[in-house]
């Protein structure tokens, strides 16, 4: 064991425990990187989140609510406005324009797009 080994184990493991300390560092920034970055995400959704209920209680402020509320709750019209109730629609009204959907495949033929063409221009054939 010379001086110079004992210098040189010395430097090697200053090396060693400086690249250590190093990474450390570098995950620790990453980590508080990341952390930062979710937090201005969630300032901003909160932000927005704020403007909005503003924008809702500037709404409910207006004169146009509170009007609306108002005749709503109390049932209250405009004069020359008439109240008009409308009985519940019949099943028949309900199912006047409800798509029907065709589960048959059989009766469904492929045609190709010459045959799409002449069904087009010769309807009747």
């Amino acid at each position: 064991m010379s001086i110079e080994n004992v210098v040189l184990i010395l430097a090697v493991m200053m090396c060693l425990v400086w690249t250590y300390q190093s990474v450390v560092a570098m995950e620790r920034n990453w980590a508080l990187t990341d952390k930062l970055n979710s937090e201005r995400k969630t300032l901003q959704l909160l932000e927005v989140e704020v403007e909005l209920a503003e924008l809702e209680n500037e709404y409910y402020s207006s004169a146009e609510y509170q009007e609306l509320l108002a005749r709503r709750s109390a049932n209250k019209q405009f004069p020359g406005e008439h109240m008009v109730y409308l009985p519940e629609n019949s099943e028949e009204a309900k199912n006047k324009h409800k798509i029907v959907e065709d589960t048959d495949d059989t009766t469904k033929t492929e045609y190709s797009n010459f045959d799409k063409w002449i069904r087009y221009l010769f309807p009747n054939k």
